[in-house]
């Protein structure tokens, strides 16, 4: 397969206006692209779309106008607690979208080249003595599942189509995971959360969007972490957090605490390691502009 032309490109996005797709929405028109965006609410732009992904209703005609997707949809893992309901919603928000995007390139008559589908680094579980590349295998964990479920549907579109699923860990910008450590942090609160030796997967949100708009003209195939070159302890996140902030970092939560009041969100996104590596990102020549968690967090703070 030969790169595409990625100065003329129309990509469609699903998922375009939450904390990611609004920075890989820019990065594109700063590169030349055509951004089409599939929203959930009237439209207000001409490059707009309206779309229902739980009902499975998409005009099919768009794809024949996309030369790539990106699917960056799904109900926030950060809204906590993760009740039995809101689990359900992690769930079909996620599968549902992707199936929806899947069967839409089918039915297209020149069915896009590339289809970029959100994932995350919780398909690896909690795996504090392993090195985790796109080779390890699947760990345990609700997670887990969910991201297997993710995964295998992005896998049904047509088979000239490119697939990328790009397993995403915590992205260091002003929202997503993390809005309520800052908001913590910002009011005197910024705790080391259990014994802060766990390893957290983290990327800036420069380099998150610039890898996925890496990934459009890349050759490459299947599962890619999106995961900073050095990683980092919870608690030198945390901490660093607090230093550019300006604010003390005296407190401790204990795991019992976070178990007994976040349950598996508590556990899966907070206590787990994760030593993530993104061995085939580093391998197709992609440079970070922030390779470690200090340097992103001082971009994003300082």
């Amino acid at each position: 397969m030969t790169p595409r032309d990625t100065t003329r490109s129309t990509v469609l996005i699903a998922g375009a206006s939450g904390l990611i797709g609004t920075e890989v929405s820019r990065q594109l028109r700063e590169g030349g692209h055509t951004v089409l965006k599939l929203v959930r609410r009237p439209t207000t732009d001409p490059g707009e779309f309206t779309w229902s992904p739980a009902a499975g209703i998409l005009d099919y005609n768009l794809l024949d106008r996309a030369d790539a997707v990106i699917n960056l949809s799904g109900a926030s893992l950060s809204k906590l607690p993760w009740t039995a309901s809101y689990k359900r919603e992690i769930r079909e928000s996620r599968v549902s979208a992707t199936r929806t995007l899947a069967e839409a390139m089918h039915h297209a008559e020149t069915p896009p080249g590339v289809f970029l589908s959100g994932s995350a680094v919780g398909i690896y579980g909690d795996r504090p003595l392993d090195v985790l590349t796109e080779e390890s295998p699947r760990g345990e964990g609700f997670l887990a599942d969910v991201v297997g479920d993710w995964e295998a549907e992005a896998h049904t579109a047509p088979a000239g189509t490119r697939v990328v699923t790009f397993r995403t860990g915590i992205v260091v910008g002003p929202g997503g995971a993390m809005k309520p450590l800052l908001a913590l942090t910002k009011a005197f609160l910024g705790s080391r959360l259990g014994n802060g030796s766990q390893i957290w997967p983290w990327i800036s949100l420069h380099d998150e969007a610039a890898a996925i708009v890496h990934l459009l003209s890349s050759e490459l195939e299947g599962p890619v972490n999106l995961a900073g070159p050095v990683s980092a302890t919870s608690d030198r996140l945390t901490a660093r957090t607090a230093k550019d902030l300006g604010r003390p970092y005296r407190l401790a939560v204990p795991e019992f605490v976070i178990r007994g009041l976040l349950g598996d969100a508590g556990q899966e996104m907070l206590l787990s390691s994760q030593q993530v590596t993104p061995q085939r990102l580093l391998d197709d020549g992609f440079v970070f502009r922030h390779r470690t968690v200090e340097e992103a967090l001082d971009a994003l703070l300082g």
